[in-house]
């Protein structure tokens, strides 16, 4: 059983024009604070992002930021949260955001969400961290997208040990219980293949 002491959530910066959205990001920070799990995020107070880190700071949960200066111009930095850092590259963001987390949940999003969930799904396959990524399925969002990765793995441009690395459930607390019974496949003879030292 996997320790959860933080979850980085990738979501929009826009709420999407139906209320479920919203109303799910409200319920995970609930769990969150539930479960005593610190919120770490991309730090803006826009969008579902907004939503899901004022609902944690609301019932006193903690809260973590991680956002690049160069959107400091546009206003859209969250400045009440329990800590704000500011980077110089989204590159940098991502490595901070995967540093300071046990785990990753990608809900309703963007390019950027995608860009975020995809990032720490390939350093899993490369074996660059074993820590749990999940897709909060709300309101079937991602159903094309699961429909694709499964795509990709039956024709062959995927192994089916990396495919069970993407954990997916309609439900947050679903979601959370797959998080921590999540066990990384071994990948020493497929990391020794690409490195070109396979036997």
């Amino acid at each position: 059983m996997n320790e959860i002491k933080s979850i980085c959530v990738f979501c929009g910066s826009s709420t999407g024009e139906n209320n479920i959205y919203s109303e799910a990001a409200k319920k995970l920070g609930q769990l969150f604070i539930k479960e005593g799990i610190t919120l770490v995020y991309g730090g803006a107070k826009v969008g579902l992002m907004g939503i899901i880190a004022d609902e944690v700071l609301t019932h006193g949960g903690k809260v973590i930021g991680v956002i690049p200066d160069f959107f400091s111009d546009k206003e859209i930095a969250h400045n009440q949260l329990s800590e704000l850092i500011y980077v110089k590259s989204m590159a940098e963001r991502k490595f901070i955001l995967a540093e300071l987390s046990d785990g990753f949940i990608a809900m309703p999003g963007g390019f950027g969400t995608l860009d975020e969930l995809f990032e720490m799904m390939t350093s899993s396959q490369l074996d660059l961290h074993k820590k749990p990524v999940g897709l909060l399925n709300v309101n079937h969002f991602y159903d094309a997208l699961i429909m694709q990765v499964d795509k990709m793995e039956a024709e062959k441009f995927m192994k089916p040990i990396h495919r069970q690395m993407l954990l997916d459930d309609e439900n947050d607390s679903g979601l959370l219980k797959k998080m921590r019974e999540y066990q990384p496949p071994s990948q020493e003879k497929w990391i020794r293949k690409i490195k070109g030292i396979e036997e």
